[in-house]
């Protein structure tokens, strides 16, 4: 009956979420620190024309999930387990104790610009639901061409994956997705073909830039992008956090482990409720909740009361 916070990635961003972060010293800390290690004032980045950056979006997810983590875990909601989708990697490597903040901050704003910058316009992600992962990379093999790329990307669930490239290309395959049986296709808010092999020199850069910086091993097992496995080592940390980027996000795989390690109950950070969505839908002999609906406080009183319950079982 163990506990496993869940962070976000990119996409699930929305106007205003770190300003919806409570007015609490640990919520103040944080974004100053952040504005300091970044030198730009972190409160602008989740305005709406913000949110058209990759930049800005991807590091005020990292500060909302960063610090939402930091102030569940003073209100005494223990954790046992974290996983990112994505960008959200970088969060839960922070709250794992694997990674610290300040580096993770300088890790996600070179990311984001090397992805902004390798693919400026013209590239993206979709999202395909009713169909599995054969058939859709069946379905991104048929329709790629040298100049309008298209891969099967993120497993998210049997029956949710996505699928990144050129925007032609996606809008083909979307379109073919919809006559092979689809029951939902849809663009997705990442204007970049991510967890990709187009993105393999972003890999590179970030891989080079993890060699400096310190990875330890983490207080609680961290749950891999790559191969939805559980890790400790701080080397196979730091080897994911690098190559996710360039390689399908394999989420069903992992919290298909989570669970069978005795996850039952699941805590999605701000400001996203999609993961919670999932887990819900995979695992309902658990319990999924979203910190963006029932605030740190209720969050951090039911992740209490859970461990409670579960002293009391195991006695």
């Amino acid at each position: 009956m163990s506990v496993a916070f869940l962070f976000p990635g990119q996409g699930s961003q929305r106007p205003g979420m770190l300003h919806d972060l409570p007015d609490h010293p640990i919520a103040r800390d944080m974004i100053t620190h952040a504005t300091e290690v970044l030198g730009r004032d972190v409160l602008d980045l989740d305005t709406p024309e913000a949110l058209g950056s990759t930049v800005a979006t991807q590091l005020a997810l990292l500060v909302v999930g960063a610090t939402a983590a930091r102030m569940l875990i003073e209100e005494g909601g223990a954790l046992d387990f974290v996983a990112g989708h994505s960008v959200g990697a970088f969060a839960a490597a922070v709250a794992a104790g694997a990674l610290a903040y300040p580096d993770a901050l300088r890790l996600v704003d070179l990311r984001a610009r090397a992805m902004q910058e390798a693919y400026p316009a013209g590239y993206g992600m979709g999202v395909v639901a009713g169909l599995d992962e054969r058939t859709v990379s069946r379905l991104t093999a048929g329709s790629g061409t040298p100049n309008a790329p298209v891969h099967a990307a993120n497993v998210n669930a049997p029956l949710q994956v996505c699928v990144a490239g050129a925007d032609e290309a996606l809008e083909w395959v979307l379109d073919l997705a919809r006559e092979h049986g689809a029951h939902r296709v849809r663009r997705l808010a990442v204007p970049t073909p991510s967890h990709s092999p187009l993105m393999a020199p972003v890999a590179a850069k970030l891989e080079r830039a993890l060699a400096a910086v310190s990875i330890v091993p983490p207080a609680v097992p961290y749950l891999s992008n790559v191969g939805g496995r559980a890790l400790r080592d701080p080397g196979e940390i730091r080897d994911d956090l690098a190559r996710s980027v360039e390689r399908p996000v394999r989420w069903h795989d992992a919290t298909t482990l989570l669970f069978e390690l005795g996850v039952r109950l699941f805590v999605e950070l701000p400001p996203g409720r999609v993961l919670t969505d999932l887990a819900t839908a995979a695992f309902p002999e658990a319990r999924a909740i979203a910190v963006a609906d029932a605030g740190v406080g209720s969050a951090a009183t039911l992740i209490a009361r859970h461990h409670q319950s579960k002293r009391r079982a195991s006695r």
